[in-house]
């Protein structure tokens, strides 16, 4: 998840430059491993990138200044396609230099446009997917010789996801962006206008903006802004006030950025399964750099990870040992390699690692490799060390996760495991074809699910600003609801500092019970009745809990009255999501409970005490 910034003005000045950075800077959390700039400069386009953050590009500017312009674009990347450097860095320029681009998102055929591209003499600057764009800009605009005219014939050709936005030396009046699947604002200003990948990027100069559409294409020049779709027709973009500061733009309108991170899991799990499936509906998954035969050999699988990733790691394990029938251990990274764990050639470790720099988890992939075993890493960093050490890598797509407790790279983790399971199963021949193309069915359709959890956001607010002086809480769940109550009670620790903890419900009467007090808050994930047999046992445990003076406040399916009599509070999840799937949207509630109960209690959010993002000591 890239930022994107892009700037015309009425008048040749320094503005344009520092309108970019500015913007860039307040983009950062979209991205932060290399940023750019590039302005007009005569007859063709001057630019400064660098590998590092922002105030790394500022540092080159001051040494090398660009020439004044009426028009500028930038960009701060979060790495997809190449690893970060300067050469990977944005803007690209076309072969003659008079077409700049900066794009977010990922171009699913750039592979072969490349080699169209290398077949007719053009070569390539960076190892990035993006830099086909600018050379098939250039070649465009060199034919039609209309920057507008040239994107409605590239977009035509392009496949994935993109938000692009170019500028090119012969029309220095105008930019032209492009949206499909990736986010693009534009800001309407007083003799300015801009592009931005959210309205953070303009919100110090202008405070009226517009949505820019699926598939439309919009040109911009000081005075004027004209949008047409991909088909060169006239379309219409909605406008829109922003009503908020720059301080709270930063956060897109939400206070903090977890609860952001908490609004962003639909787009985090609708990014993650994009481009994994070829047109005749077979499951692919492009960073796999195992041979089949050696998948197809696999005879157990060990997921290594720590904290919230763990968690992720025992959902994986119920679907993949349902769908693969191949069985799952889960290792916490830190205890793997002092327990001589059983490994051979025939076992593949999952190490699960958001940053992909986690010390724990990192040694235990290097332990995995000196046994022979093969290792997939699962991780939302591109080229971080655990991708690069690993056999194979299955990016997440999650885009940066600023808050320090994990929630949309949980679901998002969750989420790839889901698809692991599906292609082994897929690649063994445990599951048909049309199976499987029911289950992505399934998995496409959770956002949208987890969408109608947080509509009632407030309603679950309400309920943590009625505990603000509870000092413990239980959490109980069965099958997938077990790893969704010890991730629920993670939170509450990580957030809260309170006592919580979750247990399996079924262990509750062999000790865990005792705890159980008057008034004692106890969340229960209770499973879908159509699972009689499971739905039942969790009944039992409410009752049983209830019956010693607690408080149930149970997550349930829709219209599930089963739960009415007896619940202090339900919060319903979506009918008919399948069980396996269900973690998607119970854990929503939990996230959203924590982060309120930490904010009335004062609570810094997003840094809660002692913990850091990203764990790289052992």
């Amino acid at each position: 998840m890239c930022g994107i910034v892009g700037y015309i003005g009425a008048q040749t000045s320094s503005t344009a430059q520092e309108v970019v950075l500015s913007g860039l800077e307040r983009l950062e959390y979209r991205g932060y491993d290399s940023a750019g700039v590039a302005v007009l400069d005569g007859e063709c386009v001057a630019m400064r990138k660098r590998a590092g953050r922002v105030a790394d590009l500022r540092a080159v500017l001051a040494e090398e200044p660009l020439a004044q312009s009426p028009a500028a674009i930038g960009h701060t990347r979060w790495a997809t396609h190449g690893i970060p450097s300067d050469r990977n860095s944005h803007p690209h320029l076309s072969a003659d230099g008079r077409v700049a681009i900066v794009h977010n998102g990922i171009i699913e055929n750039a592979p072969q446009l490349r080699n169209d591209l290398i077949a007719q003499g053009i070569e390539f600057a960076s190892d990035t997917d993006s830099e086909v764009i600018a050379h098939m800009l250039g070649k465009a605009v060199a034919e039609r010789g209309d920057l507008t005219q040239a994107m409605l014939g590239v977009v035509a050709r392009l496949e994935g996801s993109f938000a692009v936005v170019a500028t090119y030396a012969g029309q220095p009046d105008r930019l032209v962006g492009a949206r499909r699947n990736s986010p693009l604002v534009v800001g309407l200003g007083d003799e300015e206008n801009f592009f931005g990948s959210d309205v953070v990027a303009f919100v110090g100069r202008t405070k009226e903006a517009m949505a820019v559409g699926q598939d439309q294409i919009v040109t911009l020049t000081a005075h004027e802004v004209t949008v047409t779709d991909f088909a060169g027709n006239q379309a219409h973009a909605e406008k829109f006030s922003v009503d908020w500061n720059l301080e709270t733009a930063m956060h897109d309108g939400y206070p903090t950025f977890m609860d952001k991170e908490i609004h962003e899991q639909p787009s985090a799990v609708a990014e993650t399964l994009r481009g994994r499936t070829t047109p005749d509906g077979h499951l692919k998954l492009d960073e796999l750099r195992i041979e089949e035969y050696e998948l197809r050999a696999i005879d157990k699988i060990i997921v290594v990870a720590c904290g919230t990733a763990a968690y992720a790691g025992h959902v994986a394990k119920y679907a993949i040992e349902h769908w693969c029938r191949i069985p799952v251990e889960v290792e916490l990274a830190h205890e793997f390699r002092y327990r001589d764990p059983i490994v051979t050639s025939k076992t593949l470790v999952v190490a699960i690692s958001q940053s992909g720099e986690t010390m724990d988890t990192l040694m235990a992939v290097r332990h995995a490799s000196e046994q022979g075993a093969r290792v997939l890493a699962i991780v939302n960093t591109y080229a971080s060390t655990i991708a690069r050490e690993a056999d194979a890598v299955l990016y997440t797509h999650a885009g940066p996760e600023i808050a320090v407790a994990s929630t949309k790279a949980f679901t998002a983790q969750i989420t790839a495991t889901y698809l692991l399971g599906l292609y082994l199963a897929q690649l063994r021949g445990n599951k048909f074809v049309d199976e499987i193309a029911g289950y992505l069915e399934e998995l496409h359709a959770m956002p949208q699910r987890m969408e109608f959890v947080l509509e009632q956001e407030e309603q679950i607010r309400e309920l943590a600003r009625t505990m603000a002086e509870v000092n413990s809480v239980l959490f109980l769940g069965r099958h997938v609801g077990f790893p969704i109550a010890l991730e629920g009670a993670l939170k509450l620790k990580e957030l809260a500092y309170i006592h919580a903890e979750g247990f399996a419900a079924g262990e509750l009467k062999h000790g865990p019970i005792a705890l159980v007090e008057d008034d004692l808050p106890i969340f229960v994930i209770a499973p879908t009745p159509r699972r009689p047999l499971l739905h039942s046992k969790v009944m039992s445990n409410i009752h049983e809990v209830i019956a010693r003076g607690a408080r149930a406040i149970v997550i349930a399916e829709e219209g599930d009255s089963a739960v009415d009599d007896h619940a202090t509070a339900i919060i319903r999840v979506p009918h008919s999501t399948p069980t396996l799937m269900m973690p998607l949207v119970t854990v929503i509630p939990l996230q959203i409970f924590a982060s309120e109960l930490a904010s009335v209690k004062g609570f810094d959010v997003d840094k809660p005490r002692n913990l850091a993002k990203s764990v790289t000591v052992d």
